[in-house]
């Protein structure tokens, strides 16, 4: 099982157990050690996972953080767990002072639902008061596995996970911004628009016009977008469903196709309907094509030309015709010398088919 299924799986067992958990420790046994499973760490390592790590804080001694994962010896990743009822928000302080007492690059705040991951960008030794990294295992979103698994022991580099982090709690902050203009547009954001599209002053009564114009041409915007993106994804599906079946398709007849054998007495009737044909109908004219459960006598080597069919591939054998309305007429025949019987019929039907063509008459 690959990591991104791990954790997808772990998500479905939080959602699935956590009414039944009732304390921090629970959460810790339940969900987080787990967790800590998840990116690859012995939990009952203390080379690699040291719980209730000592973290002093000046002459406050024997202060603890609840996990601490370890490489080469050095705390690499700090763990702070809360119950899953509780809300993150009032216990980062908590982390804050652990952080800046050990030569750990990252602290982890998580009550095993929502998790939220610290460093030091704004200040060295010193967790910023914004995680670079926050995601909930009830809302999974595929480019966050991505991001997580670079804390996976496989292929942890500290350095690029710092890299990294910069630039995603920047992105966060900016898609945080855009969420709060598109719901409630600030006015210096208005005030953006109205210089681009706006000829006269911006008065109280023109900013507050634009405001909800903004406002709503935004989220038309966005849906837009959805719906271009649902529809091309649809379109791809659409073309990828047609090829399937037209691969299915191929399969079945190229199937079909070796089932199909042209037998002695098929070849022989053939022979007969083209000298009953060369009457009236040049030799290269005439063709014949095999199926399954008859050979097709065909001008010009094309289907909609039928001038007959010979049924040779059950007990009774018959010679069918179809005439304008597409519908076929078989009669029985005992023996292959049977079909000159029928060959008023087979020139007719010939006849009607190359109607308006001129036809050649071949003479001793």
């Amino acid at each position: 099982m690959d990591f991104k299924d791990q954790i997808k799986q772990l998500g479905e067992r939080v959602v699935r157990l956590k009414d039944q958990i009732q304390t921090e420790e629970a959460t810790k046994n339940a969900f987080i050690m787990p967790f800590i499973q998840a990116l690859g760490y012995d939990v009952f390592n203390p080379l690699e996972v040291i719980p209730e790590f000592t973290a002093d804080i000046g002459i406050k001694k024997g202060e603890k953080v609840d996990y601490a994962i370890m490489k080469d010896g050095c705390p690499i990743i700090l763990i702070e767990c809360k119950w899953w009822g509780e809300n993150l928000d009032v216990h980062n302080s908590q982390l804050f002072r652990y952080f800046h007492t050990t030569k750990s690059k990252f602290g982890l705040l998580t009550n095993g639902i929502q998790f939220r991951f610290y460093t030091d960008l704004m200040e060295t030794n010193k967790m910023d008061e914004k995680p670079f990294l926050e995601f909930d295992f009830t809302n999974m979103k595929e480019q966050v596995i991505l991001e997580l698994k670079k804390f996976h022991k496989s292929y942890f580099d500290l350095n690029s996970i710092v890299s990294s982090a910069s630039e995603l709690k920047y992105s966060n902050e900016i898609k945080g911004i855009l969420t709060n203009e598109i719901n409630e547009p600030t006015t210096n954001f208005v005030k953006f628009f109205v210089s681009q599209v706006y000829a006269g002053k911006a008065t109280e009564k023109v900013m507050t016009q634009f405001t909800e114009i903004v406002k709503r041409s935004l989220n038309q915007f966005i849906s837009d977008i959805i719906s271009d993106r649902l529809k091309s994804a649809l379109e791809k599906e659409i073309v990828k469903d047609i090829e399937q079946v037209k691969l299915a398709n191929d399969q079945t007849k190229e199937e079909d196709e070796n089932k199909i054998v042209t037998t002695d007495e098929e070849m022989e009737g053939f022979f007969i309907v083209k000298s009953i044909l060369r009457t009236k109908i040049e030799s290269n004219r005439i063709f014949h094509r095999d199926f399954q459960n008859f050979l097709s006598i065909l001008l010009d080597d094309t289907i909609r030309q039928t001038v007959c069919r010979l049924w040779f591939n059950g007990e009774k054998k018959y010679i069918g015709f179809i005439d304008e309305n597409k519908k076929e007429s078989k009669f029985e025949i005992s023996k292959l010398d049977d079909i000159y019987d029928y060959s008023d019929q087979i020139i007719k039907a010939a006849e009607r088919l190359t109607k308006g063509v001129a036809t050649k008459t071949i003479t001793d």
